[in-house]
């Protein structure tokens, strides 16, 4: 694995393949390379890219359920749980469940 988790790309493959450019192969050495706050902008920039279409109808049904929740947890009908709480079940639950 890389630097930042990424299994190693097969290089001949992806040539061969025609999945990517030579350039673009030659791209994660190069961000690698860069401060961790920069790797998460770039990151965030190319995952913007790729949500260029908006689902109008998702988008208002997302504000609906926001709203809802916020509704619900300041009318108390919701309880919220904290984070340590949270990871103790987690954590638990993945013991007992081996």
């Amino acid at each position: 694995m890389g630097k930042a988790g990424a299994a190693p790309l097969d290089v001949p493959q992806c040539l061969a393949r025609g999945i990517m450019t030579q350039q673009a192969l030659d791209l994660p050495q190069k961000v690698l390379s860069l401060s961790e706050e920069e790797r998460a902008e770039l990151a965030s920039s190319l995952l913007d890219s790729l949500d260029a279409t908006v689902d109008e109808g998702a988008e208002n049904a997302w504000g609906e359920e926001i709203a809802r929740r916020i509704a619900d947890i300041d009318s108390e009908k919701a309880k919220t749980v904290p984070w340590e709480e949270v990871r103790r079940r987690i954590s638990s639950r993945l013991t007992h469940d081996k």
